[in-house]
């Protein structure tokens, strides 16, 4: 039996890998359009810091590793142009045909670009090892001076930092009225606060110029699930524009599975579907498709949409849900938000600031973020894990969190919001 997967980066590599574990007796075949595989696209920003020194840095493995190490034929530069489930085989972009007996989809997503920047020389987007090198080469010889940011998700705040403080006057311009996707007035003001410090000029609700005046555009205004192929080989999109899949990562096509960055995934507050394209999720996602593939029966149970960034030293972190995003949802929330200590004060800690969102009715956390300079990913951790335990604000409340004066206050930040919340719900 043949299994054949689209996409050599997280999904992908974590489904092939995972499913040779399952099966020694599986032939299995990678098909990457690009040039390298298994590399931290998150890392990309870092290397344009100058963090990582180069792609290589961000390289977990070769080709060479998974064929000799795991028996998992490797080809790059092998770029899919159309699926045929009937004859069980994808064709490649120089001709070749693939056959395949299962089929695991994890081609990723692409960035959005505005065409008025299709053809500028001046004009990068952020989303391959190709494009940091691209942009890592305008930056050193042609010494830009000044920067626009378009996009004020991940990377467009990520990326604004990074070239603000390489010396770049930066101009961030945003198209809606909040940052980071979030729908959240508290985040945004707190986030906008900080760029101003950084002396980084934002542009809300304001569509960029198709003539920034500006040495260098950064286009990050998101991504598009890359579905066109499989969409034209009948398999299902969901909703939100993704693949649809369902709990054990399978499409409305027999033996076709989809993860990562492409395909849709359940909310595990809501239930219903999402797709938040996330390094994470598309590990954990393609290992179950990987497992089922190889014929296990295994559940990938949904995420919370948890993520976490640094812009110019402030460390940003939410899950699950805003205010505004729960009632659109169909909650009734209830919000406290607190901004406190995280360090006693003779250890010269920073300032915290928490949200946490419930429900009402039910009286169930439904979402959280936190904003700081430490201890940032601990505590979105502990939101997450109980988003996915379904506790209540008083189970969360109770929670017995670790204390030492070096590493946090006696009453932990989370837990003051958590009474706060309570008090409101109360």
């Amino acid at each position: 039996m043949r299994l054949v997967v689209v996409g050599g980066v997280a999904a992908g590599l974590s489904a092939a890998s995972r499913a040779r574990r399952i099966d020694p007796s599986l032939e299995i075949v990678v098909l990457e359009k690009g040039e390298r595989i298994s590399y931290g696209a998150c890392g990309l920003p870092y290397l344009i810091e100058g963090q990582a020194k180069s792609i290589e840095q961000l390289t977990v493995y070769k080709p060479e590793f998974f064929e000799r190490e795991r028996d998992i034929r490797i080809r790059t530069r092998a770029e899919v142009t159309a699926i045929h489930h009937g004859r069980r085989e994808v064709v490649l972009a120089d001709g070749d045909r693939v056959k395949y007996d299962r089929l695991v989809w994890a081609a990723g997503a692409r960035p959005r670009k505005p065409p008025e920047y299709k053809d500028n020389p001046r004009a990068f987007v952020l989303h391959t090892d190709r494009d940091a090198e691209r942009l890592q080469a305008f930056l050193n010889e042609k010494r830009p001076q000044t920067a626009m940011v378009i996009g004020g998700g991940y990377i467009g705040l990520e990326m604004a930092g990074v070239l603000r403080a390489r010396g770049l006057r930066v101009t961030l311009c945003q198209d809606t009225t909040d940052l980071l996707n979030r729908e959240d007035a508290f985040l945004t003001g707190a986030l906008l606060q900080h760029l101003h410090r950084c002396g980084i000029e934002v542009r809300m609700n304001t569509r960029a110029p198709s003539e920034p005046g500006t040495d260098l555009v950064l286009c990050a205004a998101g991504l598009q699930p890359n579905t066109a192929i499989p969409a034209e080989a009948g398999i299902e999109i969901g909703r939100t524009g993704a693949i649809r899949t369902n709990e054990r990562t399978e499409t409305n096509l027999s033996g076709v599975f989809a993860a990562g960055d492409c395909a849709e995934t359940a909310h595990i507050v809501s239930g219903r579907p999402v797709w938040v394209p996330l390094g994470t999720t598309a590990n954990k996602m393609g290992r179950v498709a990987g497992a089922n593939a190889a014929g296990r029966r295994e559940r990938f149970p949904g995420i919370a949409g948890t993520s976490i960034v640094r812009i110019g030293g402030l460390g940003v972190a939410l899950t699950g849900f805003s205010e505004l995003q729960a009632r659109r949802e169909g909650f009734s929330p209830a919000v406290a938000r607190i901004h406190g200590p995280d360090k006693p004060k003779y250890f010269f800690g920073h300032g915290v600031q928490v949200e946490l969102v419930a429900d009402r009715s039910s009286r169930r956390l439904v979402g959280g973020c936190i904003v700081g300079e430490e201890g940032v990913l601990g505590r979105i951790n502990v939101i997450a894990t109980a988003l996915a335990g379904r506790l209540s604000v008083e189970d969360f409340g109770n929670v017995d969190l670790g204390y030492a004066p070096p590493y946090a206050t006696a009453m932990d930040p989370l837990l003051v919001a958590a009474q706060q919340l309570l008090r409101l719900l109360d």
